[in-house]
């Protein structure tokens, strides 16, 4: 089971909004709809966790590039919204791979008249769990200045969103969403 919200800091404190994944397919849709909750250019936090298994913190701030971190990359990885998070960028690939989207058009090579079991899946599949790691990636000090260390972000585990608004002072204003 899936919960995601969105935290959007405003000079009243933090407002949460239950939201929708399901017609984003992209960081850059995740950040746009992020960037929607707050009209100001406020730091608005997107909050995913599945439970028992991994959890995501992207944090928009104005315009600036999405910040992320996640929890376990290996178990987002098998996940459709974790995979929105597992930017090749986090994942330290090459983004001139640019496989995400180019996985979703299946590209891989059988538009020249060369059959599916040539090889090439398997290869993809292969190649994308060794470059997922197991364990936390992305920038784990994405929550420093709002009260979350390194070291107790890297520490979160099941319930972690929780903790996070909790540390926040957002929890009463996430339970409203949950």
């Amino acid at each position: 089971m899936y919960f995601a919200a969105l935290l959007a800091r405003t000079e009243d404190g933090w407002e949460a909004s239950d939201t929708e994944l399901d017609d984003v397919e992209t960081l850059s849709d995740l950040a746009d709809l992020a960037r929607e909750a707050s009209p100001d250019d406020d730091t608005v936090l997107v909050l995913i966790e599945q439970e028992d298994a991994w959890f995501g913190v992207v944090r928009i701030d104005g315009e600036d590039d999405p910040r992320i971190y996640v929890s376990d990359a290996a178990a987002a990885a098998r996940s459709s919204y974790g995979e929105i998070l597992l930017t090749d960028e986090l994942l330290g690939r090459d983004p001139a791979d640019d496989g995400n989207d180019l996985d979703a058009l299946d590209l891989d090579g059988t538009e020249d008249g060369e059959p599916d079991e040539d090889g090439d899946d398997g290869e993809e599949d292969g190649g994308a769990a060794e470059a997922v790691p197991h364990g936390p990636v992305g920038d784990a000090g994405v929550l420093d200045d709002l009260g979350v260390s390194e070291k107790e972000l890297l520490s979160l585990s099941a319930d972690a969103v929780t903790e996070i608004a909790d540390a926040l002072g957002a929890s009463e204003t996430l339970e409203t969403v949950r």
